[in-house]
């Protein structure tokens, strides 16, 4: 009984040995303070290419896994309904048009008119000084006993005939000037007519730009959502696109560490299936909310459970040159330099120099 009390006691040392040796080998280093690490995935922006007017779906240019330029035409819609309207609306305006002629041609007229109805005007106003002269010469010489009565009559019935003479001279006048204003604003709802002719025109002929769907940015196409033939509603998704230009991680930080992550900061993304790179990357985002809140946060240890939203992007330039290779989903590790002086610590792979390309 002695003897196995003996031979436990150094079993007993040798496995605790063994054990604080294999902690000190296994054990996880402390993370330096001036770095913050998190786990994500690779992503990228979606984008929605989507029907503005509804209709039927007439081709699907992409299909998904397609890388397409900025621009490419990815879909098509049935225009026939629009083209008959376009050209219904271009016969709108010149007719429009002709109508606009009409009316200018009716204001050159009212114009004529007037001039010569001023011109009848200055006529008559010198017929009536010419009867006024010869009535006051003939009134003296009546009076002076050497003109008859007769010819003082007729001097005085011809002032009165070229008063009223002048009197519908003026207002011959007055109904040109009315005419003119009338054809004036003939030519301007002519004028407007045209313009809202033109105007839908020009509104058909955008929304059958609007029915050719094209690529709003370079990326690849994620998902195929519709086939041709399918009568699709306003805003109907036709394809989903990622935008290969903006790509990132998200990554989340408890408080402390958040509240040290800067705009701008230098970041370094580390795959799974690349363990032995480093992918370059800057924090463009913090949340400024936390993401995960407990119900009432009273104490400190209660505020150091929040943790916050961090999203880190891989520049443009790296991405143009190799989206080829750019995949969305790959897991992997994001770390943040959170103190602009410290060095990056040899845990972290070496940076990616463009040599080598993820699987």
């Amino acid at each position: 009984m002695l003897f196995k009390r003996w031979f436990a006691i150094p079993l007993m040392l040798a496995i605790a040995v063994g054990g604080f040796l294999a902690w000190r080998h296994f054990r996880t280093p402390a993370q330096d303070p001036g770095f913050a690490s998190g786990n994500g995935r690779i992503e990228a922006t979606e984008v929605q290419i989507s029907t503005k007017l509804a209709g039927r779906l007439v081709a699907v240019l992409a299909r998904e896994g397609d890388d397409v330029p900025e621009g490419q035409v990815l879909a098509r819609m049935d225009t026939k309904i629009l083209e008959a309207d376009l050209r219904e609306a271009k016969a709108a305006v010149v007719q429009a048009a002709h109508k606009k002629a009409s009316a200018e041609a009716a204001l050159a007229q009212r114009r004529n008119e007037i001039a010569a109805a001023e011109a009848l005007v200055a006529q008559r106003t010198s017929q009536l000084n010419l009867a006024n002269t010869e009535m006051r010469r003939s009134r003296e010489l009546h009076s002076g006993g050497f003109l008859a009565r007769e010819k003082l009559d007729v001097d005085v019935t011809a002032t009165k005939t070229n008063t009223a003479q002048l009197q519908a001279a003026r207002a011959q006048l007055l109904a040109a000037q009315s005419a003119l204003e009338a054809a004036r604003a003939g030519v301007l709802e002519a004028q407007a007519a045209m313009e809202a002719a033109q105007a839908r025109a020009e509104t058909i002929q955008a929304d059958i730009a609007d029915s050719t769907l094209t690529a709003p940015v370079a990326g690849r196409v994620l998902y195929r959502l519709a086939e041709p033939g399918e009568v699709l509603g306003v805003g109907g998704h036709v394809l989903t696109l990622l935008d290969l230009s903006d790509v990132y991680m998200t990554l989340f930080l408890p408080t402390e560490q958040a509240g040290r992550a800067a705009l701008g900061a230098e970041a370094r993304i580390v795959l799974d299936v690349l363990p032995d790179l480093s992918i370059p990357a800057r924090v463009t985002f913090v949340s400024p909310q936390a993401q995960f809140t407990p119900k009432a946060v009273e104490t400190r240890t209660e505020r150091e459970k929040l943790m916050f939203r961090i999203k880190v992007n891989i520049p443009e330039e790296l991405l143009k040159a190799h989206s080829r290779q750019v995949k969305t989903g790959l897991p992997g590790v994001a770390y943040v330099r959170l103190d602009p002086e410290a060095s990056w610590p040899s845990s972290v792979p070496p940076l990616f120099e463009g040599k080598k390309t993820s699987p």
